[in-house]
């Protein structure tokens, strides 16, 4: 019943409000303020100007009994559910159409940091769930199990998605090509990290690392830096297309010997240690 409530009060209840509507919805039967206080916890000196919010919402109904007797019915919660859907995405209509209009003139692009595996898939969600047209992701099966769900509608409403996936993928999504030139690990021991790159609609993009159960992340709406991170994602793409084209062996060969692209990859390694001191200072 706790969950219950919980997620009334983030539609938009308040805790007395959402523990007297299930209090009644579990009573299966009308019931006094009386009767609602003492088995909802929800004071008695409050209780009835509780349940005449809930009546003012539409959530819940008076009674009128003998005597005055006033007893209280819920909403039935699909009846309630539906009207909470409605009021919400009229409300999202009308700021689609009003928050543009008082939006600041750009500025300065702002980097936001981010810490911890949390606030960073988090970040990740929010960029995957609002593209549109195009979803470039650079990512590993741990964050792609989190994020997968939200991919998955991307591509139903129309979104192009293009996925670099480190390893083998539980299920294709979007155009997905596999990284095995050079293999995942050889990355990771590269970079110091498992990289997260998401790039949503050429807009905005969110960079994370993760190693060693600690994550840190930067998101950005900087033109520059989102158009590095496409073209990142789509160099690495065309790797892969080149390798499968070409045979891996061949193309190992080449890649191990040529003092060109050795001195390339050696190069990473001072990015890297960077990272991990600016970014991820407990480790």
């Amino acid at each position: 019943m706790r969950d219950v409530v919980e997620q009334l009060q983030r539609l938009g209840m308040s805790g007395y409000e959402a523990k007297a509507y299930v209090t009644l919805v579990v009573a299966g039967q009308p019931i006094n303020g009386y009767e609602v206080a003492k088995r909802s916890g929800v004071p008695r000196s409050t209780v009835y100007e509780t349940l005449g919010k809930l009546v003012a919402k539409g959530a819940a109904y008076e009674l009128r009994g003998p005597e005055e007797a006033v007893g209280y019915l819920p909403l039935p919660p699909r009846s309630l559910l539906e009207r909470m859907r409605r009021e919400f995405d009229d409300s999202i209509e009308s700021l689609q159409a009003s928050l543009p209009t008082i939006v600041a003139p750009p500025g300065a692009h702002i980097i936001h940091n981010l810490k911890g595996t949390e606030a960073v898939l988090a970040r990740a969600e929010d960029v995957v769930a609002a593209a549109r047209t195009d979803l470039f992701l650079s990512i590993w099966p741990d964050e792609m199990k989190q994020l997968s769900p939200l991919v998955s509608r991307a591509v139903e409403r129309g979104v192009e998605v293009s996925v670099v996936h480190f390893g083998p993928a539980e299920a294709p999504i979007g155009y997905l090509y596999e990284h095995r030139f050079p293999v995942p690990d050889s990355v990771a021991n590269n970079l110091g990290c498992s990289l997260l790159v998401v790039v949503g609609d050429g807009k905005e993009v969110l960079i994370g690392g993760f190693v060693n159960g600690s994550a840190w992340g930067v998101y950005t709406e900087d033109p520059a830096v989102v158009l590095m991170s496409v073209e990142y994602i789509k160099h690495d793409i065309a790797l892969q297309i080149i390798a499968d084209r070409m045979g891996h062996d061949s193309l190992h060969k080449f890649w191990s010997n040529d003092p060109d692209l050795m001195r390339l990859r050696a190069a990473h390694g001072h990015p890297a240690a960077l990272l991990r001191a600016v970014g991820m200072p407990d480790l």
